[in-house]
């Protein structure tokens, strides 16, 4: 049988490769389609420099090709890679991290609205597309993370660097984790003033050995407060992520949380509001969409402020139970959770390298005390 390659290009354009949001065709990723016959030659370029992108990109063109075309077809698979461009680092001031390129506050207005989940696998999306990721997980009085990743039993190890001790940060799934979760027993609630968790975060921070990262991902406690002001004090922010749900309570409270980072004495910039149980889909009912908590909230709410908004997530059961076994949703393969975090991961950086093409670094802010009252200052 003498293959079509028209054919060919028709069955490709029901694939998207990992990381692209169109099909293969349309995305650019096909570059080239020859046939011989029963024979066809498929070269295609992804993104994702991953191991298991490639195969899956391999495996499903040959099950396509056989399935929509000829069954029989001799095919060969071209996988190249072209891992995407990193976000431009500015030189950040302020007492920095050496080699982190840049730091992402991930908040929330209120507790509950899927902070830590949303952090952890926008974390293992960016590790996937390979980028050097470290999550800090300041969420001091409820730290979350550990059992994210799974690693809730590991502890930090220490590590001599230039005749310093350091602590070495807890690596899975090939991001790097550190919370107070760690040095605490699982039972042990931790009854800390503002100074003694700043202190901690501080030694997280600046006592640990980070090695070379291309982001940090902080994942801060719900609201606006003390640890909040540590964190900013200590760090100069790249940016911040709002996480919210469309109710209108939470919505109020994501408000503060974006007026609180563009406050002209904090001043860091936004890079979008994220919204986390847009709506919940059966899985017996798969083309159903029901609008738990109301319809394109944070949508409209990110219109409201004039802040970027960049994408939603659905209320599913397999992302709550992803998490609470330590495998973040993300990490699954082929399926509408990974395409919609891999989504959500483009926006994000894509906010990042526009913040950074045009915007001066973040500084450090400093906190000084007048009259009983915390001043914050440039």
């Amino acid at each position: 049988m003498k293959l079509n390659k028209q054919d060919i290009f028709k069955a490709l354009q029901t694939l998207t490769a990992p990381g692209e949001g169109e099909n293969m065709v349309d995305s650019g990723a096909v570059k080239n389609v020859m046939t011989f016959g029963d024979e066809v030659i498929v070269d295609i370029t992804i993104k994702n420099p991953s191991l298991q992108a490639k195969k899956r990109t391999e495996v499903d063109i040959l099950k396509t090709i056989h399935e929509q075309v000829y069954e029989k077809a001799k095919i060969t698979v071209n996988v190249k890679v072209e891992a995407p461009e990193q976000p431009k680092a500015h030189v950040i001031k302020g007492k920095a991290v050496p080699g982190i390129q840049n730091i992402i506050a991930v908040a929330s207005g209120k507790g509950g609205v899927g902070k830590s989940t949303v952090t952890a696998n926008l974390a293992v999306t960016l590790a996937k597309m390979g980028f050097k990721v470290g999550v800090l997980d300041a969420d001091i009085y409820g730290p979350s993370i550990p059992i994210m990743f799974d690693v809730a039993s590991e502890k930090p190890l220490a590590v001599n660097i230039d005749g310093k001790s350091k602590m070495k940060p807890v690596e899975n799934y090939g991001v790097k984790v550190l919370s107070i979760g760690f040095f605490t027993q699982p039972d042990q609630a931790v009854v800390w003033r503002g100074p003694m968790a700043a202190k901690a975060l501080n030694q997280m921070i600046f006592d640990a050995h980070w090695g070379e990262l291309d982001f940090m991902l902080i994942d801060l406690p719900p609201g606006t407060g003390d640890i909040h002001l540590s964190i900013m004090q200590s760090l100069p922010i790249t940016g911040a992520l709002i996480v919210s749900t469309p109710q209108n309570v939470a919505l109020a409270d994501a408000k503060k949380g974006v007026a609180m980072f563009q406050q002209e004495s904090i001043n860091v910039p936004v890079l979008g509001i994220i919204e986390n149980m847009a709506y919940f889909t059966p899985e017996e009912l798969p083309d159903n969409k029901y609008y738990i908590f109301g319809k394109e909230g944070a949508k409209h709410l990110a219109e409201d402020l004039k802040v970027p908004f960049l994408g939603e997530l659905p209320l599913v059961q397999s992302i709550r139970e992803a998490g609470d076994v330590g495998r973040p949703a993300a990490l699954q393969t082929a399926t509408e959770l990974e395409k919609a975090f891999e989504l959500l991961t483009q926006n994000v950086v894509q906010e990042l390298v526009k913040r950074n093409d045009a915007l001066p670094a973040t500084e450090a802010i400093k906190i000084t005390t007048m009259a009983g009252c915390s001043a914050i200052k440039k």
